[in-house]
């Protein structure tokens, strides 16, 4: 579905396209994607087929395929997506979003290069609960649903290692997990350590 808006700060008109969740946007070569609403996951896929999530984008940031060298480049949406496409001579207008789209992807590229796959799991598990989260009586709860396939995708795990762990954690009291929420009540990194 596309919704025609104006804009006041824009020199044409822009056009929003509604996508449902679940379903891919289309990544032109010479255009970004601009949110509005929901949540993307930008994607690549390995030689021996696992999956990579690449980021995770939400109202005002900006995706495509001119910000990535990865092929396959798939964006799929987590959630229903009002997003608008920009052309080439509208870019110099979204300077601040493409400042975080860059800050977002070097924080996951940090967390994936955690030497423990624990304290890579809490480590987004804090990301999300801020990127994505809301304050509640027990912590801060992450709204965006995400499965443990998800989950293992975003720090390069297995399905069977993030659903042990999120166990693990509960039990710790690390998290709370109410209506396939997860919520983070101690935030921190209490598993470094260091081994001569």
């Amino acid at each position: 579905m596309t919704l025609t808006m104006l804009s006041p700060s824009l020199s044409i008109e822009p056009t929003y396209s509604v996508f449902g969740r679940r379903a891919q946007l289309p990544l032109p070569s010479d255009q970004l994607w601009q949110i509005q609403s929901g949540v993307v996951r930008t994607t690549t896929w390995m030689e021996d087929g696992s999956m990579v999530t690449l980021g995770l984008w939400s109202a005002g940031d900006v995706l495509g395929r001119p910000l990535s060298n990865a092929n396959p480049h798939k964006a799929e949406c987590l959630t229903e997506v009002t997003a608008t496409l920009l052309p080439r001579e509208e870019w110099h207008r979204v300077t601040d979003a493409l400042i975080r789209h860059i800050r977002h992807s070097e924080e996951l590229l940090e967390i994936l290069h955690c030497p423990q796959v624990e304290a890579s799991l809490l480590r987004v598990l804090n990301w999300l609960a801020q990127r994505f989260g809301q304050e509640s009586k027990f912590g801060r709860r992450i709204e965006l649903r995400l499965t443990h396939q998800e989950l293992s995708e975003l720090i390069g795990s297995t399905r069977v290692t993030v659903t042990r762990l999120l166990s693990s954690f509960e039990r710790r009291g690390l998290i709370q997990r109410q209506q396939r929420r997860i919520t983070i009540t101690q935030e921190g990194e209490p598993f470094w350590h260091y081994e001569i």
